[in-house]
């Protein structure tokens, strides 16, 4: 299942609590497609990804409009 949040609108924190509310409900396999253009989100979303050990990728597509696609896939982190 895709889920898809548009938080273009919203600032930080809000942004990230809403993806975070997400995630728990995700299924393994499950993608988030999160867009948001919020400086501070586009700092501490990745971050937090990063912390929590989701695969993410990202890209800018239009008007500083940043979209996440995240995979349910946590990273072995034990390495």
């Amino acid at each position: 299942m895709i889920h898809k949040y548009d938080g273009t609108q919203e600032k930080c924190p809000v942004p990230l609590v809403n993806m975070r509310l997400i995630l728990k409900k995700m299924a393994v396999d499950d993608q988030c497609v999160i867009r948001i253009n919020d400086l501070a989100s586009v700092s501490d979303i990745p971050k937090f990804l990063i912390k929590q050990g989701y695969c993410y990728s990202q890209q800018t597509i239009a008007n500083g409009i940043i979209e996440i696609t995240i995979e349910n896939k946590k990273i072995d982190s034990r390495d």
